[in-house]
């Protein structure tokens, strides 16, 4: 099988980007939906649309309804279709980036994504995560292709809440550890195809990065200035990240996170921060050098990354419902598959509960 690496056609990042949208989705059509929350949309369209008058392009504005789910697929898909676009942006977060993907696949225009938030590395992937109308995780969807244009703007990536960056944290965490696990069980990865030097190499990158930077950026967030800490990490989150899991492959830290959706606690837990667990999860399981857990475990804290259960809102801990946890999580089809030895439900439970008493004996201390 051949080895196969992923990536966005165009990835563009720097302060008042977002004003050259239109300008560079020019390449691409004519008539460009935008999925936007409404929030966001109050936060972006001024400076859009400044952009928008030195081209030719027509703009339509949708607010997205908050989960990326078939019903909501199917309900932008036929606005796109009745209003004549032909093309796709994502504005916003992880959720409203994979609907747009998703729409832009089934409905085969071209994707622009442009995150106002680092809070995931889902921008540059050539994959949706689909849930149900409920939050409940459903299905990968893979793509094709990654995004046409990424486009990053990092003022406005600066300004969002501090929590957000940190959780992207929590999902480029995993990363390096979902790649290096790939690699040595020879797993498939995100794009059908077997994992690259250059991957794992974008992988290691993405943690030292991480490891150099992300106490600062977190300190530099909550004051909601880009420092050059905050670019390296927003590019660690989105770009190192996106690529690194995607060509280089996911494993267990994301089949914990899939898990945890069961228990309805979690729910007000961002997508990283529950990922962050995860590889704390994936790393007992792995029985990994304990200075490397210990590693993982001052960076959660030291930027505010969940290591307990308590932390993740389960307040109360109950075996039956964890063991659910583990169920999911080591299902057929999930990525726990991808780990260099077999694992069953029983054995994640145990690294849960696991991690959990490090996660709280590491706080004690």
């Amino acid at each position: 099988m051949a080895q196969i690496i992923a990536s966005p056609s165009r990835y563009i990042q720097g302060k008042g980007e977002i004003r050259n949208l239109c300008s560079f989705a020019q390449n691409y059509g004519k008539k460009l939906c935008i999925l936007v929350s409404s929030s966001g949309k109050k936060r972006v369209e001024a400076a859009i649309t400044e952009g928008q008058k030195d081209t030719e392009i027509e703009i339509v504005f949708e607010i997205f309804n908050g989960e990326c789910c078939m019903t909501e697929i199917n309900r932008i898909i036929e606005i796109v279709k009745a209003a004549g676009c032909d093309m796709i942006a994502g504005v916003g977060g992880g959720k409203i980036h994979d609907t747009a993907k998703a729409v832009g696949f089934y409905a085969g225009i071209p994707v622009v994504i442009v995150p106002t938030i680092a809070s995931t590395d889902a921008p540059c992937s050539a994959l949706s995560v689909i849930y149900s109308v409920d939050g409940v995780f459903e299905k990968y969807l893979f793509l094709p292709s990654s995004p046409d244009i990424v486009l990053v703007d990092t003022d406005i990536v600066s300004r969002a809440p501090a929590r957000l960056l940190i959780s992207g944290m929590g999902d480029a965490l995993a990363t390096y550890f979902e790649a290096r696990a790939c690699r040595q069980s020879d797993a498939v990865n995100c794009v059908g195809g077997k994992s690259t030097l250059a991957a794992l190499a974008l992988a290691r990158l993405c943690y030292d990065t991480l490891m150099e930077n992300g106490v600062s950026a977190a300190i530099a967030a909550e004051e909601k200035v880009c420092t050059k800490a905050v670019e390296n990490v927003i590019e660690a989150n989105t770009y190192l990240s996106g690529i690194g899991f995607e060509s280089g492959g996911l494993a267990g830290a994301h089949a914990i996170h899939n898990g945890l959706t069961v228990i309805k606690e979690t729910h007000g837990l961002y997508h990283g921060e529950k990922v962050a667990f995860g590889t704390l999860v994936q790393l007992v399981l792995e029985n990994a050098d304990m200075e490397e857990i210990e590693e993982v475990l001052e960076f959660c804290q030291a930027v505010g990354l969940p290591t307990t259960l308590e932390e993740l809102g389960i307040t109360e801990v109950k075996s039956e419902e964890i063991m659910e946890v583990a169920r999911l999580a080591a299902a057929e089809g999930d990525t726990l598959c991808n780990m260099p030895f077999e694992v069953t439900p029983e054995d994640v439970y145990a690294a849960i509960m696991a991690a959990d008493a490090l996660g709280r004996c590491f706080t004690e201390e």
